[in-house]
């Protein structure tokens, strides 16, 4: 059995679930969380979890909130020296074998100043360890918000990139790709097409989104994410919060209409959904998701600000190219990664492989 000490980004839900996975199924092994804000929902009934604010994004009117997330990161920035004292005494207290950190920015900070191996697993990094072939109207944004990951979230010694998608990895990295990891809950879903649609923004749903779907199929379309959760405008309900609900309704859906999440995107081509995602503009990593969906086949990328009600029928003409290409992929890497995970905890060594995405 190792100890391990595990910092998680706690804006939205992904980057827990994700840790949450694999401390349910690596159970020979004790987890020590450290997170805050969205994740503390997601950790602390099953596991203990040690609260540290760490550096989020702010979203305001479906964009990223430069100046607040700015404002929210000085004062974190400013008294690190204090965070990563407790961090020190938590480490002596816990005595961590390894350590992990999933978008976290103190713990492998922590680690490295205690002589501690550290893990690296997340998606984001799929960014920095990786050599893409980008459109120009990415390479700027990739150059400017590409500093976060590259230095604030900074690679560690052991990189675990999750992903439905594998670029060539960059020799300077010690790192690795494995396809995604899907909580049990996705597992237990019998995908069938009822025919409607499901449509999920995390980051409030624009305006202009419901229009669009009311004027662009006739299909019912069943909305997450937005500020109403009852009633229906023709086709479109409106759908309160609820894992169940929307799990069931993503697993009997024709297609997916989402931002540019790349857990939902798994979650959706494991169960062999197409996907229109209209991905952030402000977000690369949602951006990079968007453009590999596109370029593999699996669906299309859209500009929320310039919807037309022809993309939807090109997009739904093409549902059986869409489908027929997602069967070709991988999107399960669980039992890949929980041996990789458990080999690290035991030893404090990623080891490096063929990789299994695609």
């Amino acid at each position: 059995m190792a100890r391990i000490l595990y910092g998680v980004h706690g804006t939205g839900h992904g980057h827990a679930m994700r840790g949450l996975t694999l401390a349910r199924k690596l159970t020979q092994h004790e987890f020590l969380f450290v997170a805050n804000d969205d994740a503390l929902k997601v950790l602390e009934p099953e596991f203990p979890v040690y609260r540290l604010p760490n550096l989020g994004t702010v979203f305001t009117n479906y964009k990223v909130d430069f100046l607040a997330t700015i404002g929210r990161a000085i004062p974190l920035l400013v008294q690190s020296e204090r965070y990563l004292e407790q961090l020190a005494a938590l480490i002596r207290d816990f005595s961590p074998d390894v350590c992990m950190t999933d978008l976290e920015y103190f713990v492998p900070r922590a680690a490295a100043r205690a002589g501690l191996p550290c893990l690296t697993l997340d998606h984001q990094h799929i960014i920095t360890c990786c050599r893409h072939k980008l459109p120009c109207n990415l390479l700027w944004d990739t150059l400017v918000q590409g500093l976060t990951p590259r230095f604030l979230f900074r690679p560690t010694e052991a990189n675990l990139l999750i992903s439905f998608y594998a670029p060539p990895l960059l020799p300077r990295y010690h790192a690795r790709i494995a396809p995604p990891l899907l909580r049990d809950t996705v597992l237990a879903l019998t995908p069938k097409d009822d025919g409607h649609v499901l449509v999920y923004q995390s980051n409030s749903t624009h305006a202009a989104l419901i229009d669009f779907l009311r004027t662009a199929t006739r299909r019912t379309c069943y909305v997450f994410g937005y500020g109403k959760t009852s009633g229906h405008l023709d086709n479109v309900y409106f759908m309160p919060k609820s894992e169940e609900g929307f799990l069931r309704l993503l697993a009997s859906c024709a297609y997916v209409v989402q931002g540019g999440s790349h857990t939902l995107m798994s979650e959706a081509l494991y169960l062999g959904k197409p996907i229109l995602s209209l991905p952030l503009g402000a977000m690369v990593e949602q951006r990079y998701n968007a453009l590999y969906l596109e370029r593999l086949g699996y669906g299309i990328s859209a500009d929320m600000r310039s919807l037309t009600s022809d993309l939807l029928a090109r997009f739904e003409e093409n549902l059986p190219r869409y489908q027929a290409a997602i069967k070709q992929g991988n999107f399960l890497g669980n039992a890949l990664i929980y041996d990789l995970v458990d080999r690290f905890a035991r030893t404090g060594k990623l080891e490096l492989g063929e990789t299994q995405a695609i």
